[in-house]
């Protein structure tokens, strides 16, 4: 709990926010991404909306204030599947490994092999 009220940090119910910007957000490739892949494990069963939201709540003010939203919704993704045994932190390290090997861009990964 963040204080005496019985909120926790992230709960913002009937509290001021500051203004709500308006205006439009062309998103990258990875946050499409990150949202087609939270609609296809999603709909295979792997996690529900209550397991991302407590994975998010989980995750801290910290986190909250230091990363975007696709990125807080990535790492509720993961921690759900590592939950779920679909995946070990090993393999995902392994995986991980090999990704960054291909490339720091798309455009490189193209030049490989």
């Amino acid at each position: 709990m963040s204080d005496i009220d019985g909120r926790r940090w992230h709960d913002m119910g009937g509290q001021t926010a500051g203004e709500i910007p308006l205006d439009g957000h062309d998103f990258a490739l990875w946050e499409k991404r990150v949202d087609a892949l939270m609609v296809l494990c999603g709909g295979k069963g792997l996690f529900t909306v209550d397991g991302l939201r407590r994975a998010l709540e989980d995750m801290g003010e910290d986190a909250f204030e230091k990363h975007s939203y696709y990125e807080r919704w990535i790492a509720s993704v993961n921690q759900n599947l590592l939950e779920a045994g679909t995946y070990s932190l090993e393999e995902l390290a392994q995986k991980m490994g090999e990704v960054a090997a291909r490339g720091a861009s798309y455009g490189e990964a193209q030049h490989d092999g």
